[in-house]
């Protein structure tokens, strides 16, 4: 007899709630058609709500191109993904400045770190290779400061905002349900339990829009959370690019006027016209110090010294070690006295320094008036 009451009760409150959730579902399809009456939600939860959607929305678009920023490639985006699903750390590989700065140096040493080429490729590989770490720590940082906060909203505060949505949803139809049910009561009996069932539908209702709004006023304090991370973000992006151009700033300078001096061994002159582009006063004042050499005054110069049998001063522009007795090591901003001789190659000129004398490569090299 117990196990037949208790089977009884669950069947009743079975039915009872599907009742219950044909009815909500018939009231949602009847306001949908027009045949039923909607209490609407008051002006200012209505604004919280489509503030909170459109946070969500731009949050999520924000954070995906953020992603495709700091990693363009969307295969190691993917495997990103997989690994912290499956809370594991992926390996680490060389990103794609560390791999063409490995490049460079690896042919730079195969070519010879004496030949001229061979030494600016190490030099070229060493400076993408310190901006590859500059770029992981960027990906890091941004990350950690940028990137999780926002995904934390997405994942964590928004679905609380719309589980609590949900629920005002179903608690608004629960309302709208009792009162037509009152106003279709013709009995007495039956109007007062109408009556009494609205008073409790909507005190739930209340008390559901109540919850949703203080979580949707939460929005503006997200706002203000996310804003102070897109200031780190920016913050790191600017530690980046400042790394970048001085790392930048540095190679220029150990390389000098090498793709002047190349273009000139090569018999050509440049006609790409340089564009003005307006700097910061710190970024000008960086590059007023940097060696500035004319195109022509190289190419004329160094024309002029293999035509003639005369001498010519230079300033060395950056350190060179002797391959063989036959070359004269460099030091950077000396001074040596240059010449040509007959028969000697065209990207090499004979150097004296007191009584030293020895091969020089000519891109090591800038020709004083």
């Amino acid at each position: 007899t117990n196990i037949s009451d208790c089977f009884k009760f669950v069947l009743e409150n079975y039915f009872c709630e599907l009742s219950i959730f044909n009815l909500a579902n018939l009231q949602f399809t009847e306001e949908k058609l027009g045949q039923a009456e909607k209490t609407e939600l008051d002006a200012h939860l209505e604004n919280l709500l489509s503030k909170a959607e459109c946070t969500k929305l731009w949050t999520e678009k924000i954070m995906k191109q953020t992603e495709v920023l700091l990693q363009p490639n969307p295969n190691a985006r993917i495997e990103e993904f997989v690994y912290e699903k499956l809370d594991r750390k992926a390996p680490s590989r060389m990103n794609n400045p560390e791999l063409l700065g490995q490049y460079m140096i690896d042919a730079g040493n195969e070519f010879g770190p004496g030949t001229a080429y061979g030494n600016a490729l190490i030099k070229c590989g060493e400076t993408q290779k310190r901006i590859g770490t500059a770029d992981r720590e960027l990906i890091q940082t941004s990350a950690i400061n940028f990137l999780t906060p926002l995904r934390n909203f997405i994942e964590g505060d928004y679905k609380t905002i719309t589980k609590e949505r949900k629920l005002l949803q179903n608690k608004r139809l629960d309302l709208d349900a009792a009162k037509t049910r009152l106003k279709k009561a013709k009995v007495a009996e039956a109007r007062a339990a109408s009556e009494q069932e609205v008073r409790i539908t909507q005190s739930e209702f209340d008390r559901q829009a109540e919850i949703t709004r203080l979580l949707l006023e939460g929005i503006s304090s997200t706002h203000a959370h996310h804003l102070r991370c897109l200031n780190d973000f920016v913050e790191a992006q600017m530690t980046y690019y400042a790394q970048c151009y001085q790392y930048m700033l540095d190679l220029q300078k150990q390389l000098g006027s090498f793709p002047s001096t190349f273009l000139s061994n090569n018999n050509q002159s440049s006609t790409t016209p340089v564009q003005s582009v307006s700097t910061p006063s710190v970024l000008a004042s960086a590059s007023a110090s940097l060696p500035s050499v004319s195109n022509s005054v190289v190419t004329s110069g160094l024309s002029e010294l293999k035509s003639s049998s005369g001498s010519r001063k230079a300033r060395v522009l950056y350190d060179y070690d002797a391959a063989n007795s036959s070359e004269l090591s460099l030091l950077a901003d000396e001074v040596i006295t240059v010449y040509s001789i007959p028969g000697m190659d065209s990207d090499w000129l004979m150097g004296e320094r007191g009584n030293q004398k020895g091969k020089v490569p000519i891109t090591y090299l800038e020709l004083l008036n």
